[in-house]
């Protein structure tokens, strides 16, 4: 009997954490897809069920005091480190949408799916207007 709830404890963990893992919450490092360049950290956090992201670190020192000049929503000034640029992200069935994401260079908001890699360490994110198939996507490494 001991040995079963022993099994039953391991098995309930091992699923908590492949549940865990099948998420795109925690520290991801940015790549520009047009130059190949690192950009920044991002912070993706859940509550709720709603996933948002954060810009944690700038990669590039020259713009650790760069603002939010271009944007245009209560973003507008804003300073880019520790600004959120990924808000209502929600699960789907096989990806995160339903939310928006901040390009915070040109202070444009586009819609946002998030797609994890099956190995979990890459995240496909994709801005795009009216339909996914109309936008751009960038692949984002995770560091957490």
């Amino acid at each position: 009997m001991k040995l079963s709830r022993t099994l039953l404890c391991l098995l309930t963990c091992a699923i908590g954490s492949v549940a865990f893992a099948q998420s795109p919450v925690g520290l991801w490092k940015t790549v520009d897809d047009a130059t190949g360049k690192e950009k920044a950290v991002i912070r993706i956090s859940e509550a709720g069920g709603i996933f948002t992201g954060k810009i944690e670190k700038l990669l590039d020192s020259a713009k650790q005091d760069a603002k939010c000049d271009e944007c245009t929503d209560s973003r507008k000034g804003q300073p880019i480190l520790g600004l959120t640029i990924i808000r209502n992200i929600k699960k789907s069935e096989s990806h995160w949408d339903g939310g928006d994401i901040l390009d915070a260079a040109n202070g444009k908001i586009y819609r946002a799916r998030l797609t994890l890699s099956e190995d979990n360490k890459k995240l496909d994110v994709r801005g795009y207007m009216g339909t996914p198939m109309f936008g751009r996507t960038q692949t984002w490494l995770r560091l957490e």
